[in-house]
């Protein structure tokens, strides 16, 4: 974006972080468009991290900014946290990386069992994205049914099965009631597009009529429990019931994608809402910090990768297992009471009551959603509850606050999603509070006309 185009907070970034702004000059030499990871791109240039600590991240610029995104929700315990440093250390001298099995794995996989009542079977990979795509595999060969049924606006990963539907074009993707499946990107085979069913959020009534309509050929429905890239949204009462009665009913796999879920309770969202899955796909936490994801469930479903079965369906990976991101997962996981998710909890709630009031007493239509450490600000007087709702809120002041925040020294994610980690206190929490209402003070006239012409 030219000079003379910048918006003041663009400004304000630019001059303040030249390191950043090389280093991207650098990236966009070697890599397409600079980057290595869509998520972490945005406009003028992505910011450059050089360490963390804590609740703290410095840039290469030597800024100190709160951290209230930990890596998309993966950092639970902040940055550098001395049980799993400790672990990853130890197991380094030991050995990175075997071919062969290790009681890491094993360890690891047995505190998920013993967290989630609804996996007894888990098998490991080294992204979220990895993992629901053996589970959408896995479903289609328990049940011998070709069709993936999935929310609109839901995020699952980016392999092909994916890729439909998490933004969709709302222009041509139907009826609230009955939403199209629609391509994400480039390059998503039709094949793939033609044999996804989407049903809609937080509507229980239209998913198990859609759902009924496929009852022979649809192998599973996947669905988080809290929407993550989609805003952040929790499924209200009755929908998860909703889905795991007519999926039991119908002979189909119930898929929870709990990757990002997974952080607002010990035994994830599925133990908040008491709805179990055939499936699970997990990720984010339980790797520490670390590449870690997994996918589990029913013992007779997960059963179907016993190599030693006739016919099995493999799974293959030179680094899953790994053994630092098991003992760094193991370490986190081990940190992570009731009591440590009971506070984490209370700090989210006392967050989003004191963000709503800071942009009501501006006279700023916004919504926060979220539960417990999760939270998302959509700047809409539309009650946010899918993905349809959530599009109605105004990006321009989205971006208003995210470079804002950045500018004030809080990092959040460009969407305007936050997470509570462990070391933020409550005095972290009034300091957010206080950066975002500098921001709206200096932007409310402006913000006010933008709503007022858009309707909000």
């Amino acid at each position: 974006m030219a000079a003379e185009g910048r918006t003041a907070e663009e400004a304000r970034y630019v001059a303040t972080t030249p390191g950043s702004c090389e280093l991207h000059r650098r990236a966009a030499a070697v890599m397409p468009g600079g980057t290595t990871r869509t998520t972490v791109h945005f406009q003028p240039y992505p910011l450059y991290l050089e360490r963390g600590l804590g609740c703290r991240v410095w840039d290469v610029d030597g800024t100190e900014r709160l951290d209230m995104l930990g890596n998309y929700t993966a950092l639970i315990l902040g940055h550098a946290h001395p049980a799993v440093v400790a672990a990853v250390t130890a197991q380094v001298e030991r050995g990175t990386s075997f071919a062969a099995a290790t009681a890491a794995e094993v360890e690891l996989a047995e505190e998920l069992v013993g967290r989630v009542r609804s996996v007894e079977r888990v098998r490991f990979t080294n992204s979220g994205t990895e993992a629901t795509m053996y589970a959408m595999r896995l479903a289609r060969t328990f049940t011998g049914r070709p069709r993936l049924a999935r929310v609109e606006g839901g995020y699952h990963g980016t392999h092909d099965l994916a890729q439909v539907s998490t933004h969709p074009d709302l222009a041509t993707a139907g009826p609230a009631a009955r939403p199209v499946a629609e391509a994400d990107s480039p390059g998503i085979p039709r094949w793939v597009v033609h044999d996804t069913v989407v049903v809609p959020f937080n509507d229980p009534e239209g998913a198990v009529r859609i759902l009924r309509e496929h009852a022979h050929d649809v192998a599973g429905v996947i669905v988080e429990p809290v929407l993550g890239v989609g805003g952040t949204i929790p499924a209200e009462p009755g929908f998860l019931e909703a889905l795991r009665a007519v999926t039991a009913e119908l002979g189909m796999l119930l898929i929870f994608d709990e990757v990002i879920s997974f952080r607002v309770d010990r035994g994830g969202a599925q133990a908040l809402y008491g709805v179990e899955p055939d499936l699970t796909t997990l990720g984010k936490i339980i790797g520490g910090g670390l590449p870690v994801a997994a996918f589990g469930g029913r013992a007779e479903v997960m059963s179907c990768l016993d190599p030693e079965r006739e016919r099995s369906l493999p799974q293959g990976g030179t680094f899953n297992g790994h053994p630092l991101g098991m003992r760094a997962g193991l370490a986190q996981l081990r940190e992570l009471t009731p009591s440590v998710f009971r506070e984490l909890g209370e700090r989210g709630e006392w967050l989003r009551g004191r963000l709503r009031e800071t942009f009501a007493g501006r006279g700023i239509a916004a919504q926060i959603t979220g539960l417990a450490s999760l939270l998302n600000i959509h700047f809409t007087a539309v009650r946010v509850r899918d993905h349809r709702t959530m599009r109605a809120a105004s990006e321009p002041m989205k971006r208003d606050l995210f470079l804002g925040l950045l500018n004030r020294g809080v990092l959040i994610a460009p969407r305007g999603m936050l997470a509570i980690s462990t070391p933020v206190g409550y005095g972290e929490l009034s300091g957010v509070v206080a950066a975002v209402e500098d921001v709206v003070v200096e932007h409310a006239a402006a913000w006010r006309r933008l709503q007022s012409a858009q309707g909000a």
